[in-house]
Parts: C-alpha cells; structure tokens; sequence
C-alpha cells in the first residue's frame, strides 16, 4: 500500500475532528474522501500534509513512518496538494510559478531560457501548449488548477490530493481535467480525490472512504455502491427511531402563514423558491453539502442579492435586502461557521451577546452597562453557558458555548424568524442536546425556525416540515410521519432535475 493511515485524532478545543480515522491510498487508485462540513476531511489532509501535528495515530508512506512538521516537508516526502483556491502566484508567469524554488540557474542567476524550456516540458505531459512566459492570471481557472496539478507532481510525486478541484470548472474543463488525472492514476500515482459533486465520483474514482463526525464510516469500492447508500452513509440515519418519537406534531396546520417568501432566487446561485412560514413552526432543509441550503438561507438574510421575488407578511411587503434590513424585519441568523461569522473572539461574552440588540437599536442610543450585564447573566443562566464570567473572551469558551453565545445574541433581540445554519456543528453531545431542546423551547413562544442541518436525525426531531434541496433547487417537501431519514435521502439522491416540492 502506497500510503496508511492508521488510528488517526486530532482534537481541538471542545472538538474531537478525527477520532481513530483509518484511511489507505494504493499506487495507480483515485480515492475519493467525501463526508459534509465538519465531517473531518480537512483536518485529515493538514495533518497528512503536516499543517496540522496529529495528536495520535501513525502515517506511512511506501511502509515506511513519516511525521511531516510542514507542508514543504510534506511535499518532499511525496505528497502535493491542490487547492480549489489554486495557491499560486498569479503576477507571475506560468514558468516562474512551476520552477518556483527549484529555477534552473546559471552564473548564480535564474536561466530564464531554461526555466521557460522547463515548463514547457512539464505541461507537455500534459497536452497543454501554453505562453509560459504570460502571468498565470491570465489563463483560466482549469489552465491554473492543471499548473498546480503538473508543479505539485513535478516536486511531490506519489500521493496528490486533489480538494475540490472542479468546484469552479465548467462541464468541458473538467472532461480535461478528469483526462489528466486518469493519466497520473496511469503513472503509479496515489490520488486523493475530495468533491461534493457526486456523479464526478462515480465517474472518476476507485474507491470511497465517507467521514462523519470526526469518524470513519465505511470504506467501498465505487462499483459497489450506489448514490441512495452513499448519501446514507454522509448524513447518517442511527437515530431514526428515537428522533421520530421526538418530533412534535405540526404546529402550522390550518394557521395563516406569519411570512411568505414567493418567487425568491439569485440567478446562478439558487432557483426561485416560494417559502410560507407559520408562527412557531420548525422548517428544515436538507441537502448536501453544495446543494444550495446555506444559499437559501444567505438570500433571506440578504446576504445575497435576490434577482427575483419578495417576502411579504400580513402587513404586506417586507424589505430584506441586506442584513440591516433583515434585521429591522425581525430575521435572525447565525451562520455555518460560527468562528468566522458568528462570534467576535477578542470580545468579551456580554459583548458578543447585546451585539445585535444594540445595532438595531444603533449606536446613537447605546444600551446602558447595566442593561448589558442584565443581557448577559439572563442568557449565560437560561443557555447554561459555562464561562466563568460575562467578561472572559469569547474565543475561549468551548464550541459548544460559543454556539450559545451566538444563538443567545439573536434571542436577546426576540426576533420573530430565526435562521440556524448547521447550529450543533464542531460540538459535544451535551451541548448538541441543549440546542436542540432550546429550538424546541423558542417556538412555544411562537418564534419560527428554519433549521439547516447535514444531520437527519436532528432534522427528523426537531422539524414539523423538511424542505430538501438539491442541485441549487428546493425539489420536495415532507411533513408529519413523512419526515423520515428514508424519505429524505431519496429525495436527495433523485437524479435529474425536479420541480419544485415534488412527491418525496
């Protein structure tokens, strides 16, 4: 075997990433490694690649143990990775990019000659006859992702990872880059392949190894399993009986909608959508990973621009055309990654909290210190956030209490329509419990949630109607003792495209 993982974790604070992950890759195979957000693939990669120092487990390569401590001892080693961000320099040209570190030289000065000659000759391998010597900014996004490609092989040249490579290809510039790759599985070369885009998989790889939650699922050859079983393994389906018994029963029957949401859509990012939301009801949407479920909620937020539709309630329309505005409207929303979007770590666990209170009501009305620090103890004591003062920096806290700190932020503000994109993400199971109780706490008092989850046990308990996405499109819709773990994955594995709110 080319290259074994064995009994690999890392841990973070108030996160387990991997926990005892096994993984092989053999010389001449396409491995894909699929798993949603969170799941675990790319801590598994920093730490094959040495951004990341594993905190147990062993790597070898040709059988031998290896510990890389960096990327460029990685590389050395054998192994290359390619971005989907491409993580070259595009002011330079595509010879100066290729030789990078290795220039061929001359009476101590770079042989420019040489360099151009060189290049030229590495991409030759791959049927790409190019000006080496025009900046690399100037060719497309697929002519940048096979330079990356032909420069990590030229100084790695065993294992190459390939981390969502055609996210930004259209359908031809993957056919050639698909052609590339089969060239190097030809050549000996062990490829890891990371994509969200499943019929790619299936189309390209050998064998697929799914993560969930930090943990290895299962390991099969591509021939051996099919779309419905694959998409079961990513999102998990163990506690499918006891989230049904869970899961209240519909609170929106026979009620007038509080919110209707009709035609919604940006062009080329999500197709248009009619939403109803009715006072206290928990809406789900499922999809995976690329599917077009944070994108929904972006739009309604106004993160994004809609190019068509509006929202309206009973007392008509309702600008929400950028978050102030949604803000104004009564929306919440606390985002996927709560690291980068949701908390402000350098500021203190009262500050995070009254942040919106205090923006709607803006900064020429500041609520008082007083008021703040009521803010605080009510929330730190309601979401038994475990933090040993209001005052301590947000960063500090565990995940999970992070997590409270940024739901309690919108709470505080008592917004009619609370938007949570994957809200138990990165958390323990205590905390993971706590939030689910606390959705179904917030709607008795007649808060609306939409709920984004790659988790469908959560989904099936917490939900009274689930909306799966799929393709950048809401195709069905499910509600009562129809939202069941079986029901969404074959809504989500349906090939071809659907109207929308199809029969499930």
């Amino acid at each position: 075997m080319l290259l074994s993982i064995r009994s690999l974790s890392k841990e973070f604070p108030g996160t387990k990433a991997l926990q005892g992950v096994d993984f092989d890759l053999a010389a001449g195979e396409v491995h894909a490694l699929l798993g949603e957000n969170g799941a675990g693939k790319s801590t598994l990669i920093k730490c094959l690649t040495g951004a990341y120092r594993r905190d147990a487990g062993e790597i070898l390569l040709d059988g031998q143990a290896i510990d890389p401590a960096s990327t460029a001892e990685a590389q050395a080693l054998g192994i290359g990775t390619v971005y989907q961000e491409v993580n070259l320099l595009p002011n330079l040209t595509v010879a100066q990019n290729l030789t990078f570190g290795r220039e061929p030289r001359r009476f101590g000065m770079v042989n420019r000659r040489a360099q151009s000659a060189r290049a030229r000759e590495m991409l030759a391998q791959y049927g790409i006859d190019i000006d080496v010597e025009r900046d690399l900014g100037a060719y497309s996004v697929a002519i940048r992702q096979i330079v990356a490609i032909a420069r990590a092989v030229e100084f790695s040249g065993k294992v190459l990872i390939l981390d969502e490579p055609t996210a930004s290809l259209d359908a031809a510039e993957v056919k050639m880059l698909f052609s590339i790759v089969r060239k190097l599985r030809e050549q000996g070369l062990g490829i890891i392949f990371v994509s969200h885009f499943l019929d790619q998989v299936f189309e390209l790889t050998d064998r697929i190894t799914v993560l969930r939650n930090g943990r290895k699922i299962v390991t099969e050859r591509t021939r051996d399993i099919n779309r419905l079983r694959l998409i079961s393994y990513m999102l998990g389906r163990e506690l499918e009986e006891a989230a049904r018994d869970q899961r209240t029963a519909t609170k929106s029957i026979g009620q007038k909608p509080m919110l209707r949401f009709e035609g919604l859509g940006c062009k080329g990012v999500i197709e248009p959508f009619d939403l109803e939301v009715g006072k206290g009801e928990v809406i789900g949407l499922a999809g995976l990973l690329g599917s077009g479920r944070t994108e929904t909620a972006e739009l309604i937020f106004g993160v994004r621009g809609a190019s068509s539709g509006a929202a309206q309630d009973d007392k008509g329309r309702i600008a929400h055309a950028n978050p102030r505005e949604a803000i104004a409207a009564g929306f919440g929303f606390t985002p996927e990654d709560r690291k980068v979007d949701g908390i402000v770590a350098e500021l203190s666990v009262r500050e995070n909290i009254i942040l919106a209170l205090q923006a709607r009501r803006g900064w020429a009305a500041p609520l008082s210190r007083a008021e703040q620090e009521r803010l605080a103890d009510h929330y730190i004591g309601l979401l038994d956030i475990r933090t040993s003062s209001a005052e301590k920096p947000v960063g500090e806290l565990s995940g999970g209490n992070q997590q409270k700190v940024v739901l309690a932020r919108w709470l505080a503000m008592n917004p009619r329509f609370l938007i949570l994109d994957e809200p138990t993400r990165g958390i323990d199971v205590g905390a993971h419990a706590e939030i689910l109780r606390l959705i179904q706490e917030i709607t008795k008092e007649g808060m609306a949630v939409l709920l984004i989850s790659s988790e469908l046990d959560e989904l099936v308990a917490a939900c009274d109607r689930v909306i799966v996405v799929r393709d950048r499109r809401h195709v069905a819709e499910l509600d009562g003792d129809r939202i069941t773990s079986e029901a969404i994955v074959h809504a989500i594995a349906q090939p071809g495209a659907a109207s929308q709110f199809e029969a499930a």
